[in-house]
């Protein structure tokens, strides 16, 4: 099969989970190029995961490195770079101990064990809109009920309380529910940002009842928000902090970390692949980097939302939402076609989580595109 028949090959091979219409063949930092050359700003990042940008050197040359000496290592021994990676998680996110996933969606499960084994108790709370993956566990915890529904009855009982309902939510924790999953941000719902007290709304009804408070930063952390997580801006200490995405700059990954007291025993949870030396070397190289730029990011956030200011953008970062409504695919649609990569999130908003390298220029170019498209798009 040649490169031109990519698109006949995936019609016939592949399942059609997926609406899609480019192949990226190649990136660097925060442009890629598409199989017939064009070039794009990428402000989809993979959806937030390439936080590095794409290819980075650094990054590239700590996978390259590494994939010479050990590709993979099971946890039945000591992995390399794996006791490291942990370290620099907890203290950078206020944690007490890690434990290593491939996905979001799998440090969500993780969450989901964890508070059931600490509380004893087998309910859960979670928040309309909210997205926490698609494996059984964490599907039962995502309010969408489009990709909920076809699998009921799922297994943890979930409550959910409109997003940003503190009293609906205090009416829902009682002595019964372990846990209680929020996002700081809702990603996957268009870049929703909460009121003011409603996370630290959550800490306190999370103690008050004995559960645990589980904030998903599976999109939000790793610096997009201009802090290691989007929690941090609030100053509430979660129970539970789950990682994925920009964690390891496109290399799959994802992370649990709980505060001190909260700990799987042997045999209580495992993996064969999570935490392996190539994931190990790509988070570890990924939060250097980061290190490096996360306080150009509130400045580089801000420099984009007020290029679009005209469209009342919510964002906190290099996080960003714009409600467009139902012409949102027509506007990714012709951003695409004018050399900008942007996405639809749900509910008609068009979302923005660019790799947090991109360069003013490109924000410049990016913000001049977009705003080009919504004023033909409504016209």
């Amino acid at each position: 099969m040649n490169d031109m028949d990519y698109r006949a090959g995936d019609a016939r091979y592949y399942m059609p989970a997926f609406s899609r219409e480019i192949m990226i063949e190649r990136g660097l930092l925060s442009k890629v190029w598409d199989a017939e050359g064009k070039e794009y700003i990428d402000c989809v990042a993979g959806i937030a995961v390439c936080s590095t940008g794409h290819c980075h050197p650094e990054v590239t040359r700590a996978i390259c490195e590494q994939a010479g000496k050990l590709i993979h290592c099971s946890n039945l021994y000591y992995v390399p770079g794996q006791a490291d990676l942990a370290r620099k998680l907890v203290e950078v996110c206020g944690m007490y101990k890690a434990f290593f996933a491939n996905s979001g969606a799998e440090a969500n499960d993780g969450a989901i064990k964890l508070a059931r084994l600490a509380t004893g108790r087998k309910k859960f709370v979670a928040f309309t809109h909210g997205f926490h993956g698609r494996t059984l566990g964490s599907l039962s915890v995502t309010h969408k009920p489009a990709i909920r529904e076809p699998f009921l009855p799922l297994e943890p009982s979930c409550t959910f309380v409109e997003y940003g309902d503190l009293e609906s939510l205090k009416k829902a924790v009682d002595k019964t529910v372990a846990g209680v999953f929020v996002e700081p941000i809702q990603g996957e719902a268009g870049v929703i940002i909460p009121p003011d007290d409603f996370i630290s709304g959550i800490r306190e009804a999370c103690d008050r009842h004995g559960a645990l408070m589980i904030a998903d930063e599976v999109q939000t952390g790793m610096g997009r928000t201009g802090k290691w997580l989007a929690i941090q801006h609030t100053g509430v200490l979660p129970d539970i902090v789950t990682l994925a995405k920009g964690i390891a700059s496109g290399f799959p990954m994802g992370a649990l970390l709980a505060r001190e007291g909260l700990e799987f025993r042997k045999g209580e949870h495992g993996s064969t692949f999570a935490g392996g030396p190539l994931a190990c070397a790509a988070a570890r190289s990924t939060i250097r980097v980061i290190e490096k730029i996360l306080p150009d990011v509130p400045k580089k956030g801000k420099r984009f939302s007020d290029q679009l200011s005209a469209h009342n953008p919510r964002a906190k970062g290099l996080m960003m939402g714009i409600t467009v409504g139902d012409t949102c695919p027509a506007v990714q649609k012709k951003c695409a076609e004018d050399g900008v990569l942007v996405n639809c999130a749900a509910d008609g908003n068009l979302r923005l989580v660019p790799p947090l390298v991109i360069t003013n220029d490109e924000i410049d170019l990016a913000a001049s595109v977009i705003n080009a498209a919504m004023a033909g798009i409504r016209r």
